[in-house]
């Protein structure tokens, strides 16, 4: 059953505990999609950019995508792979509230079967991420949070608050991308922080946000080229934990619904 959140005139959903449990909702259904695929021995094909996709991205995204429109049939979706088809929607990023989903965030983890990959869904408005849920079906956790609503993690069948920790007094706990690190450039631009770096992990696909939002760790800087898609789930359960995502030049809100939606360079982090 649709449910109609759209105040006419304003383009902006309400979004409340219903609205978040029916997105909860969707994202499990698909990542009982990808969990069903992670446990064959699938294949793995190449886009034209040359990443990795598999059949859980396709069969996931239209689990989402179905879910979504008949959630909020007048939102645009835009989705990870119906965007590398050629089926954009077209998005006033100002005004109008859409749908960014990555069905399968870190294909590369789950080729390698590490457990970290993500199922993401996220609502913007205004070019702000607002909503967002994040599922790591091999780990059985999940991430969600919203504007004026805060975040949580269920994992083993229990839900608990989940918010940034204030930074250490031995120094930031740094986690950066397992499989599209930044190098040297990265360690360039940690050593010129004002602060100690205590420690640096690694985490694959969305789970670096969500490992900042839950008190992890304190700082996830990133250089190199990302989607809109990769992060805005993320980065929608860090500021509902009380964090913030920045444009690495100027340090201004990072937005969604830019032109190609490819993010700039950005840092992640807490309080």
């Amino acid at each position: 059953m649709s449910i109609n959140y759209l105040i006419k005139g304003l383009e902006k959903y309400i979004v409340d505990p219903v609205f978040l449990e029916a997105v909860v909702g969707i994202t499990r259904n698909a990542g009982r999609v990808v969990a069903e695929v992670y446990a064959t021995d699938f294949a793995v094909s190449a886009k034209p950019d040359a990443s990795p996709v598999t059949v859980a991205d396709e069969r996931a995204e239209a689990v989402i995508v179905a879910g979504l429109s008949a959630l909020t049939p007048d939102l645009p979706v835009v989705a990870e792979e119906s965007v590398a088809a050629g089926r954009i929607p077209t998005v006033d990023a100002a005004r109008d509230a859409f749908w960014l989903v990555d069905p399968l965030d870190g294909t590369r983890e789950f080729v390698s079967r590490n457990g970290e990959f993500t199922v993401n869904i996220a609502l913007i408005q205004a070019g702000e991420p607002v909503l967002g849920v994040v599922l790591a079906p091999a780990l059985d956790s999940l991430y969600a949070g919203a504007k004026g609503l805060g975040a949580f993690k269920e994992q083993s069948g229990r839900r608990l608050a989940i918010a940034c920790r204030r930074p250490p007094a031995e120094g930031l706990a740094v986690v950066e991308s397992r499989s599209h690190g930044d190098g040297t450039a990265l360690d360039a631009w940690l050593q010129q922080l004002a602060r100690p770096i205590a420690s640096r992990v690694k985490a694959g696909s969305s789970l670096k946000l969500c490992v900042l939002a839950e008190g992890g760790v304190d700082l996830y800087p990133r250089l190199g080229r990302t989607m809109e898609w990769d992060i805005a789930a993320g980065h929608a359960v860090l500021a509902a934990a009380g964090g913030r995502v920045t444009r690495l030049d100027d340090r201004q809100a990072l937005r969604y619904g830019k032109s190609g939606f490819e993010n700039p360079g950005f840092v992640a982090e807490g309080l």
